[in-house]
């Protein structure tokens, strides 16, 4: 099937806020007046492909369950659901079990009043907010700063306090604003340079000051484009890994990167000059706050860690995964975490490692680096290059993923092995790792069998793989149904969304598209600088690789779950038939992700 499936949620999960846009009763009336603006403004509008049916494509359930399969048996046909509550069931005990999260608010409170049209009639709408007590304070990730789930876990050894720990009841509080808080600074002046104020962290300087991460500067926080494994600049170390392996093709062949352990992302921020599009992530507070000082500057970034769990993308869309000094012990355990980059790199693309076990000779880093060539020569990866950068005197290792199974057939120990046929590559939401190599699809018209359209034709062609026999989300041939989305998002955005909702384009950058079906939105706003985080959620027809294979990125998430990103991270929120699937299932109240001085855009008719 072009599309995964749908899972039933475990509806016992959480609901609640990853972050806020306000703390005072001004800025909160303001951002709600805002918000329910667009709403009315959009109240009129198409929001769907011209023509189309809104009946949603229902596949067979399938991918991103809430639970995870046995690993030595096909799971039964039902294993991967939980069982659900009736939606009006939760409707009448979600405010009940927001009450008890009373330790994390303080008797601060405010009012936003706003009237919104509703079968044109007009409705008054307030709700007193109370600002969140949580010991992150500013930086508060419910998901990621659970402490009574953290202090109970049993072993921390694979990063599990670093991993997704929701809380039992939703928090529906606002969380303050940082003393001193100003509007960001416009991109691409933010690569360099932050307001102090709006994340006022400086262990980062004093523990990479002298790698160029990160400098203070009066009132600003600079960056001179450094990294621990490129001082001398990110642009630099760039060219080298092209120089490395030229047809590697920055901008061409190789659009979408997976940046490991990103530290403050400087070398997904300076491949935006070579066409690159980069997924960047890092655990949170491993280094204070560097995912924050990435999406500051304007760079995509997310809080994640290689713990316990795969990572929340689809199967064989990265064209490169990189790794500078990352601290991930890839060889240890089987190398189920580099089996995990494995599954999420394209077959015959490349995984570039940086790390003193290449170029340096003391002894733990010669029996890392033999351990590191067994490992790779048994999941057949080739290493096509080992070279050394004299500039910044580090080394690279470049491997390069097989095309085809004949490697895997011709291994005198099947070690590790070839996963089981029931076990979906796809399957990413809350799944643990697994100890396999996934089979490589050998048939031309599967996906993964070819490589992509060289960028930017990729953008706007339908995928190879999308084929006229089947359904799209919106009930035509797939591919089909691809172009009419697409060219109804860029009718959209040029005849209303650029010029009728008030939105000061230029101060945009940071866009988060929360239910993004083909990425269609993603593709139309192209031409624009900012970059948007396409989400699937984890109930909708799973077409995330599609949007991978036109280009773009993102990830599967379940939206009665906190988002992993910090409070004030996008300048956009673009929800185009979200809430009223949803808004049943969790308080929306909990769900505010933007930068104060912007806004939500909620399209839901």
């Amino acid at each position: 099937m072009a599309f995964g499936g749908h899972t039933r949620l475990d509806v016992r999960r959480p609901q609640h806020r990853s972050s806020c846009c306000c703390s005072s009763s001004t800025a909160v009336a303001l951002f709600v007046a805002l918000a329910l603006v667009a709403v009315w403004m959009a109240s009129s509008m198409l929001v769907t492909p011209a023509d189309l049916p809104l009946s949603p494509f229902q596949p067979t359930p399938r991918g991103r369950p809430s639970q995870n399969p046995p690993s030595t048996a096909p799971p039964p046909v039902n294993q991967h659901h939980h069982q659900q509550q009736p939606a009006e069931q939760i409707a009448d005990t979600a405010p009940a079990e927001a009450g008890t999260e009373a330790e994390l608010l303080t008797e601060t409170t405010t009012t936003a009043q706003a009237k919104a049209a509703d079968s044109n009639e007009e409705q008054a709408a307030s709700y007193a907010w109370k600002l969140c007590n949580a010991e992150a304070g500013a930086d508060y990730i419910p998901c990621l700063d659970n402490l009574q789930a953290i202090n109970k876990l049993r072993s921390t050894k694979h990063y599990e306090h670093r991993e997704r720990h929701c809380p039992q009841h939703p928090p529906t509080c606002l969380v303050p604003l940082p003393e001193g808080y100003r509007n960001p600074i416009a991109w691409p002046k933010s690569r360099d340079q932050i307001w102090y104020n709006n994340v006022p962290h400086t262990k980062l300087v004093e523990y990479k000051g002298h790698q160029n991460w990160v400098k203070v500067s009066g009132e600003l926080l600079t960056f001179p484009g450094g990294g621990t494994q490129f001082k001398h600049g990110a642009l630099h170390y760039i060219d080298f890994i092209q120089e490395a392996k030229k047809d590697m093709a920055w901008g061409k062949r190789t659009r979408v990167v997976l940046d490991v352990g990103c530290g403050v992302a400087s070398f997904g921020g300076y491949l935006f000059d070579r066409d690159v599009l980069t997924m960047s992530f890092a655990p949170k507070d491993e280094h204070e706050a560097q995912v924050q000082f990435a999406l500051e500057r304007g760079i995509p970034a997310i809080s994640a860690v290689m713990g316990t769990k795969k990572l929340p993308f689809p199967s064989r869309v990265f064209d490169v995964v990189h790794c500078a000094r990352c601290r991930v012990p890839w060889h240890i355990e089987g190398g189920k975490l580099l089996l995990e980059l494995d599954r999420l790199l394209r077959p015959g693309g490349y995984f570039v490692w940086s790390a003193t076990p290449v170029y340096q000779k003391l002894r733990e880093d010669v029996e890392i680096w033999e351990a590191m060539s067994t490992l790779t020569r048994s999941m057949c990866w080739e290493m096509v290059n080992k070279v050394k950068d004299r500039v910044n005197r580090v080394g690279i290792a470049i491997f390069r993923k097989p095309i085809d199974n004949g490697c895997y057939e011709a291994r005198s120990a099947a070690n590790p092995p070839l996963c089981e046929e029931y076990n979906d590559p796809d399957a990413a939401w809350n799944i643990s790792f697994q100890s396999c190599v996934h089979r490589l699809p050998v048939d031309p018209v599967i996906r993964g069998s070819q490589w992509p359209e060289e960028w930017p034709l990729r953008l706007e062609k339908p995928p190879y793989w999308l084929k006229n026999s089947e359904t799209g989300v919106y009930g035509k041939p797939a591919p089909e149904d691809f172009q009419a989305d697409y060219e109804h998002w860029k009718q959209v955005i040029s005849n209303s969304y650029m010029n009728d909702l008030g939105i000061d384009w230029s101060a945009v950058r940071n866009v988060m598209d929360m239910k993004a079906v083909y990425g269609g939105f993603a593709a139309a706003l192209r031409d624009h600088k900012l970059w948007v985080m396409n989400v699937i959620p984890i109930d909708s027809p799973d077409t995330l690789a599609i949007i991978y294979e036109r280009g773009l990125f993102g990830l599967y998430h379940d939206w009665c779950e906190s988002f992993s990103t910090y409070p004030r991270t996008y300048d956009l929120l673009h929800a185009n038939h979200l809430f009223s699937k949803i808004k049943k299932r969790y308080d929306l109240r909990s769900l505010q992700e933007s930068e104060p001085p912007c806004c939500p855009l909620y399209l839901d008719v």
